[in-house]
């Protein structure tokens, strides 16, 4: 007659683990949540940036002066990556004109100047577009590993338990095999979004940072022309100035 099996439900695992048990399992609970926190923020980032992006595209290439995109920079604080770009090419149009190239930050021609200011941009904004990559391959990298841990351990109980008894029954070994287990499934379902989300992330902003490159260029095209209407005569003066 085989001896009866009873308490072996999720929670009666968990409650006879040993503190290091415990402690992995909610290491690997811990990654979860910060895994989902940054699926959560980077989903919500994405549709925002997306909604607000095309509606300054439609007023930029609508407008028809910089003046007319500066006072509506002026008036809305930049909230996407479109706008933070246009904000930092007018600026440093706006202060090439009042320096004429004089300043050592504004010195070379406009062109220079507005170049390494979106060059500048572009890299702060591709800084903030890494945040939570990192912590995301982290996650993906050791989640599995930590679960495995887990599992070596309560197999490592089971052998335990058999040793001290000298039976290998199923009543001595169900719970160690089960802890091993559990350990094994929480380990890959921190693991497997984690990895799913970093591949989504890192594609994301490929496609986000290309984006801005191509609309950099644009950018620079149309503010490095800008200094030729200007009234204040600033190319003639930094060539002047130059030669």
């Amino acid at each position: 007659m085989q001896p009866e099996v009873t308490g072996l439900g999720f929670e009666n695992f968990i409650g006879q683990a040993d503190m290091l048990s415990k402690a992995l399992f909610v290491i690997l609970i811990v990654m979860s949540i910060v895994s989902w926190l940054i699926i959560f923020l980077k989903a919500l980032q994405g549709i925002s940036e997306k909604r607000n992006t095309k509606k300054f595209l439609k007023m930029f290439w609508n407008a028809k002066s910089v003046d007319d995109i500066d006072g509506y920079l002026v008036e809305h604080t930049p909230n996407n990556y479109h706008e933070i770009l246009t904000d930092a090419g007018v600026h440093a149009l706006q202060r090439y004109k009042k320096t004429h190239g004089n300043s050592l930050r504004d010195s070379g021609s406009l062109g220079e100047v507005i170049t390494r200011a979106l060059s500048t941009k572009l890299d702060e904004i591709n800084l903030r577009c890494e945040n939570g990559v990192t912590a995301l391959a982290a996650i993906a990298a050791t989640a599995p590993f930590v679960g495995l841990f887990g599992t070596v351990y309560g197999i490592y109980h089971a052998l335990i338990e058999i040793g001290s008894t000298g039976a290998g029954t199923i009543d001595k070994i169900a719970g160690p095999v089960g802890e091993a287990l559990i350990m094994t499934g929480v380990g890959l379902a921190v693991a497997i979004p984690a990895v799913l989300a970093h591949s989504w992330v890192i594609r994301r902003n490929q496609v986000t940072v290309g984006a801005l490159d191509s609309f950099a260029y644009e950018l620079l095209n149309l503010l490095g022309g800008e200094c030729v209407h200007c009234k204040n005569d600033c190319c003639d003066k930094s060539q002047t100035k130059g030669a």
